[in-house]
């Protein structure tokens, strides 16, 4: 296995990392990763395969160490369903599961259609930043109607998110722990004080379903109830922002003609942004006993990163993977992930794409770059630190 030196913090790959894999990818299927020290797959056939494979899965076989100082975030994490694995993840998953139900989420298309609209309607003269005017507000006051939390409490949920996936992000500092430690003790305070008034006060929500669930004998502790909101708030639109910037931005770029966004080809169209630039490149694994993949054997303990983003450009499975074509036949790519642990979300970030971005070229037909737009230093996220456009 070849060893590749490429720091996730260099500029040149903060605003292109896609050179890199295909550096990575003439090395076979897995490469060991120097600066991460981690072994890696960018290959979509191995990537898929350890998805699925229930001998692989996101909890460590030993206990996570972590300085006292990040106590508060790690009791948090405890009790996440995307860090663990059945049957704790099952039983939460089913929980959740419950809200969001394909009859629930179709229900929100007018809600997200109406908030496309109002927003769209409202931006400033000259040029201005269309994340912050459009791709971050609207998904983030979705997931909160969703949810039952106030609308008005967007600002600060946009905030501690921003600050709690700091934690996932490479060459993080002690200020950047701070942050991500304060968000969250803001976090579970909020929501503690939340869910007791959901108690009191219950109305047609997730959280109502989830104390429901809880006082009906699931056995879902306060602390479980706390995380899983907060997991599906961070979760709920941190991606579906970077995947707005992102896709508007290759949309602008690539000079993609209206028809792309009509009807019947809308759908194709936001697989193609999810596969093209998308907005997680990396999620880890452990391997839980010694398994072969691909002539590679893991021993049990070894972690394994997938890289989402080289898998999405994998010309085994795309030909020309390289080229943003909105034509092109759909196959399945991997950026909501897959198997026991694929995004509970997925289906209700399509819906925000398939609805927003229509409605954003149609009422703006003319809308343009103002400036070349740069990604943030956020790697194993992939998304823009601005996108300032004019009218």
């Amino acid at each position: 296995m070849k060893t590749l030196s490429q720091s996730p913090t260099d500029p040149a790959f903060v605003q292109n990392p896609y050179p890199f894999y295909e550096v990575a990818r003439a090395a076979g299927p897995f490469f060991h990763w120097q600066d991460y020290n981690l072994t890696c797959t960018g290959n979509a056939a191995a990537v898929n395969a350890i998805f699925r494979d229930r001998r692989f899965g996101r909890e460590p076989i030993e206990p996570i160490a972590f300085p006292p100082h990040l106590a508060p975030f790690y009791a948090v994490e405890a009790h996440s369903m995307l860090e663990l694995e059945p049957p704790r993840h099952t039983r939460l998953r089913n929980l959740v599961m419950r809200a969001f139900t394909s009859r629930r989420i179709a229900g929100l298309a007018p809600d997200i259609a109406a908030l496309a609209h109002a927003l769209a309607d409202s931006f400033p003269a000259g040029e201005f930043d269309l994340l912050q005017a459009f791709a971050q507000p609207l998904p983030v006051r979705i997931i909160a109607r969703l949810l039952g939390v106030p609308e008005d409490m967007a600002p600060d949920l946009l905030r501690w998110s921003n600050a709690m996936v700091g934690m996932y992000m490479a060459g993080r500092s002690r200020a950047t722990e701070d942050r991500a430690v304060a968000a969250t003790e803001a976090f579970v305070t909020f929501m503690r004080g939340y869910v007791e008034e959901r108690r009191a006060q219950p109305a047609d929500d997730l959280i109502t379903q989830l104390i429901a669930a809880e006082s009906e004998g699931e056995k879902l502790s306060t602390d479980e109830l706390i995380t899983t909101c907060i997991l599906l708030l961070n979760a709920g639109h941190e991606a579906t922002v970077h995947t707005i910037g992102n896709g508007v931005k290759t949309l602008l770029e690539t000079g993609t003609p209206a028809s792309a966004l009509a009807p019947e080809t809308v759908e194709a169209t936001v697989e193609e942004i999810l596969r093209f630039d998308p907005a997680l490149h990396m999620f880890t694994r452990y391997a839980y006993t010694d398994i072969d993949v691909m002539g590679h054997t893991f021993q049990r303990g070894d972690q394994v990163a997938l890289l989402l983003g080289m898998a999405n450009r994998d010309p085994q499975v795309w030909e020309r993977p390289a080229t943003f074509r909105p034509s092109r036949p759909v196959k399945p790519n991997v950026s909501f992930g897959a198997g026991l642990h694929f995004c509970v979300g997925a289906p209700l970030a399509r819906l925000e794409l398939q609805i927003a971005l229509p409605i954003l070229f149609a009422r703006h037909p003319g809308l343009k770059l103002a400036a070349p737009p740069r990604y943030g230093d956020v790697y194993h996220f992939h998304g823009l630190r601005a996108l300032q456009v004019k009218l």
